[in-house]
């Protein structure tokens, strides 16, 4: 019998994560993206002498979230994995919302979990539609080339590797190889609440596009957020190389604006909060007048130099 085209995929694209790697954590929710994820690890890891570590994060924002979370341990433990690890985090909805909130508590759980089970890589199962979905709300934000780029593939955070293997993989595929391999997910009913934007670009953003210009319209515009990266990273490298200086010289607007982005963050802006808008008014400022940014830092110009203080009451 030969394999299930779709499980063939997920387990290829995870392959290559796991070998050579002495333990992976694995970021589950219960989803079919996640599940089939875990699914994949194990079967690679066994295979490549490969450690895999199960994990789930409670965010405590539904009702039932324990129970939900006592679930998903039982079924990654029946799929193989090692070992598995919950933990239970408090989420701060802050200025940029609960999504965002959820999403940094969430990182900094498995930064913590991975430290403790020693997790040379933390895989996060998001999809291409994630991604395109992402390049959209970009896109609806106005927040330029950055935000478009999409999730990047890897990024490290607290000295933890994260790793997105199936950024190149559909949901449909995940589903797919889910039914495949007998594994039955969870649907998060807040994937489907119209509350939440990326809830509204899922079900009804993304259909119309599809249907109104017609089918692989997800696929492009992932592949557009590929491209956006290499040049994202051209651009960031060329900031960098021309260092915090490069703000007092008349140098490319989009050279001068990555420096003045990466200063704020080091005098102590939130990087995540800090949107084109607030670099562009940085720009625009003339001697004497006040940025306060994300961060409780404010931002002004002394003649020609850009200088950063703590804002005054924060």
């Amino acid at each position: 019998m030969s394999l299930d085209p779709a499980l063939a995929a997920v387990r290829l694209a995870v392959r290559r994560e796991v070998s050579g790697v002495g333990t992976v954590m694995v970021a589950c929710s219960g989803g079919a993206d996640s599940l089939a994820l875990l699914a994949a690890a194990v079967f690679e890891g066994d295979k490549a002498g490969t450690r895999v570590i199960g994990a789930v994060v409670d965010h405590g924002l539904q009702q039932g979230s324990a129970e939900h979370t006592a679930a998903v341990v039982d079924q990654m433990a029946a799929l193989g994995a090692d070992e598995t690890a919950t933990i239970r985090v408090t989420v701060d909805p802050g200025p940029a919302g609960i999504e965002a909130g959820a999403r940094e508590a969430r990182y900094v759980a498995l930064s913590r979990l991975a430290a403790h089970f020693t997790a040379d890589v933390v895989l996060l199962g998001h999809t291409r539609d994630d991604q395109a979905e992402t390049v959209l709300l970009g896109l609806a934000r106005g927040s330029g080339g950055r935000s478009l780029q999409g999730m990047r593939p890897w990024f490290d955070a607290d000295g933890v590797r994260f790793v997105r293997p199936l950024l190149g993989i559909t949901r449909e595929q995940t589903e797919s190889a889910c039914r495949a391999d007998g594994i039955t997910w969870w649907n998060d009913p807040q994937n489907e609440d119209p509350r939440f934007l990326r809830s509204r670009v899922r079900h009804a953003v993304l259909p119309m596009l599809e249907r109104e210009l017609g089918p692989g319209v997800a696929g492009a515009l992932a592949r557009t957020a590929e491209q956006l990266r290499a040049d994202t990273a051209y651009l960031d490298d060329a900031a960098a190389a021309a260092g915090a200086d490069a703000v007092d010289v008349e140098i490319p607007g989009a050279i001068r604006s990555r420096v003045v982005r990466q200063t704020a963050i080091e005098a102590g802006a939130i990087a995540s909060e800090l949107t084109y808008e607030h670099v562009q008014a940085i720009l625009d400022a003339g001697s004497g007048k006040e940025i306060q940014l994300p961060g409780h830092v404010t931002a002004y110009w002394q003649g020609a130099h850009l200088l950063f203080r703590p804002t005054e009451g924060a």
